[in-house]
């Protein structure tokens, strides 16, 4: 007996929900075996059949109330065998049924509340994964829009789920009706059987299964629970304005989720991009990936966003047009960047280009790097399809240019305006581009004026000509230096605006805002007092945190609003389904070392029609003119053709078939160049 009572109570604790249902379960086997045991001494012979037979009474009357049959064999005899048939179907209503029907009551509410609190297991396969959650997330999974194909998302964030959920519905509700009414409107001038057409082929359909879970990006059995290990990818996101000497959380996901994925029982070639705020957590997880990585396994892609983003904002302070180029290239909508793997013999970048420019026309090469022992061919076009395509009719390679031997790009003025984390390998890349230009024409390509930092390091570089350690309190300082800079270098200088991104969440970009109000105001009183004086040949460059504060920025005519986090998110997503896009990126955004003797990198350069040819070319298709180009250059600075801006600002890419393009180049124009310099 004291066994059976040690037995119930630790039952009790252990699966208190299994108790209960066997104690339901017994006292209803208890009731329909006594009452039934009743009805057979309390019946007439004639109702008497047997035990069995009163067995199917009581639960006839327990289960639905029913007791004519009884007494119609009772008659009017066996009175008290009818008030115990009453008194049956009262209790039995309250025992059985009732205590099975609360117990299923609560079952349900517990499986739908264990499923949405995420404790349950999935069972899911080639899935996306995403780990924390940042200002940068939901951007991630906006750009799988573009993709309009079925993706499985799974997130796993310590958030509040709700909100997390949210934030996920507003950015893809707002993409969606952006983007569809763009569609809707593109169509309007056609017949409304051709609008239908188009409507159907262009809009974009939400295609994406989503589920959040709240819970610990440490935990392994959490990580298992989301089926980590037969992932596809695993995007591990980084604390967006971390102040601590090392990310741990971040440091601690890595490694559970590296132990996870290397397992025998894992899915094969697994990519894990982890984001990187600091250098001190960058090395850490370096040290991971020499020790966790496993080949044909996991690769881990560490990608350190400050970093990044300096390079980015280093490039479009000198070619601000770039901006639109990249949005365009790290995303999923409209052209896109692909590479391939190439598994024969190595090519040379020139055979390799000038081999595929022979036969295709709806895809441009741009050039081949090592990787895993191979080569990767790296390609801009529509779709991966097109990559294959040969073009029914053969380029004709008759069409000749010619270009400028001495073109040059002049010295670039800039003055930045704030500082931020990436304000360091932003000079780094400036730095990088200065001394690439020096060892073709010998000469300073930047002058820049910094306001608002005072760092020490601004001081090591010569073309730093000015830095004003001013607070964005000390508006008369600020507009003095701005007015001073303007009135130096005029049209052709670049304004670029720095976002605060250690500000606390309700002071996000407003000092970005600031400056640009007061920088605006000044080239307003400029233009006012001289009517020749042109604000469009000034670039300003304005960096936004918070996509909610694009708008505001764009009240002020500002061509360029950059919403830096997108960029970083586009790259994250991409490179998490294709690992070899992280080491073109990387190249592009990096000018040669300093101490480089010859041009080691490829970026992308915009530079004036009128100053790149020697004469402008004649009308010609976008084939002729890419070919033309590539022929042209010499061999040490093969320049790829990809597009060009004209003078109203519109991009014009060369995607799709570029025998179909005609393209009437003007002086004004802006070509997009990709080449060593």
């Amino acid at each position: 007996m004291k066994k059976i009572r040690e037995w119930i109570s630790i039952q009790i604790v252990k699966a208190p929900g299994r108790m209960v249902l066997l104690v339901i379960l017994l006292a209803n086997v208890a009731f329909v075996c006594v009452s039934a045991l009743i009805v057979s001494r309390l019946a007439p012979p004639s109702l008497d059949n047997g035990f069995l037979s009163c067995v199917y009474y009581v639960l006839t009357m327990t289960l639905s109330g029913y007791m004519e049959i009884v007494v119609e064999d009772i008659g009017e005899t066996g009175f008290a065998l009818v008030l115990f048939a009453m008194f049956n179907v009262i209790v039995g209503m309250i025992v059985f049924t009732g205590a099975v029907i609360g117990y299923m009551t609560d079952f349900i509410s517990g499986f739908i509340e264990s499923a949405d609190s995420g404790s349950r297991g999935l069972r899911i396969s080639g899935h996306i994964v995403i780990l924390n959650w940042n200002t940068r997330a939901a951007e991630i999974i906006n750009d799988l829009l573009y993709v309009n194909k079925k993706e499985k998302i799974v997130v796993l964030a310590e958030n509040d789920r709700n909100d997390v959920r949210g934030a996920i519905d507003e950015r893809l509700s707002v993409t969606l009706e952006a983007e569809n009414n763009a569609v809707s409107e593109a169509a309007s001038h056609m017949s409304l059987l051709a609008r239908r057409r188009y409507i159907r082929k262009h809009r974009i359909k939400n295609k994406l299964t989503i589920i959040v879970r709240e819970g610990n990006t440490c935990s392994a059995k959490q990580l298992s629970d989301i089926a980590i290990m037969q992932a596809a990818s695993t995007i591990i996101l980084s604390d967006v304005g971390n102040e601590v000497f090392v990310d741990s959380h971040t440091i601690k996901t890595l490694i559970q989720v590296a132990q996870l994925t290397a397992a025998e029982d894992s899915a094969d070639n697994q990519q894990i991009v982890v984001e990187v705020e600091d250098e001190q957590t960058l090395a850490l997880v370096e040290k991971i990936i020499r020790h966790k990585v496993r080949s044909g396994k996991c690769n881990i892609v560490p990608v350190s966003v400050n970093r990044i983003l300096g390079y980015i904002f280093s490039q479009f302070s000198i070619m601000p047009e770039l901006n639109q180029v990249y949005s365009t290239l790290f995303s999923y909508k409209d052209a896109d960047l692909f590479s391939l793997a190439d598994g024969e013999a190595p090519l040379s970048e020139e055979e390799f280009i000038s081999e595929y420019l022979n036969e295709h026309t709806r895809a441009i090469p741009l050039t081949v790097m090592p990787s895993d022992g191979g080569l990767n061919c790296y390609y801009i076009t529509d779709s991966e399809q097109d990559i294959h395509s040969i073009a029914s009719m053969p380029p004709n390679n008759n069409f000749h240019v010619s270009l400028n031997p001495d073109f040059e790009i002049p010295e670039r003025p800039v003055i930045i305006l704030g500082s931020s984390s990436k304000s360091a390998a932003m000079m780094e890349g400036l730095a990088a581009y200065n001394e690439e230009r020096k060892k073709h024409n010998g000469r300073e390509a930047l002058a820049v004026t910094i306001v608002g930092g005072g760092e020490e390091h601004y001081k090591q570089y010569g073309w730093v000509k000015k830095v004003i350690a001013a607070e964005i309190h000390e508006q008369d300082v600020i507009c003095e230096a701005i007015d001073e800079f303007i009135g130096i270098h005029g049209s052709g200088c670049c304004i670029l605006i720095l976002s605060d991104d250690t500000a606390c969440a309700e002071d996000i970009d407003e000092n970005a805002l600031t400056y640009l109000i007061l920088a605006q105001d000044i080239l307003a009183d400029r233009l006012e007092k001289d009517p020749g004086f042109d604000p469009g040949g000034i670039d300003m460059i304005v960096e936004i945190l918070d996509p909610q504060n694009h708008d505001i920025a764009n009240h002020y005519s500002t061509k360029n609003v950059v919403i830096s986090n997108r960029y970083v998110s586009k790259m994250i997503m991409q490179i998490s389904k294709n690992k070899a896009l992280f080491d073109f990126y990387r190249d592009i955004l990096t000018y040669d070392d300093p101490g480089a003797e010859l041009s080691g990198s490829k970026e992308l350069y915009i530079k004036r029609a009128d100053a790149f040819f020697s004469e402008i070319p004649g009308p010609c298709t976008a084939a002729e003119l890419i070919r033309a180009v590539y022929h042209a250059a010499p061999n040490g600075n093969k320049s790829v053709l990809l597009g060009y801006f004209n003078p109203g600002g519109e991009m014009i890419f060369f995607s799709g078939d570029q025998s179909d393009i005609r393209v009437a180049l003007t002086p004004q124009d802006k070509l997009i160049l990709f080449s060593d310099h």
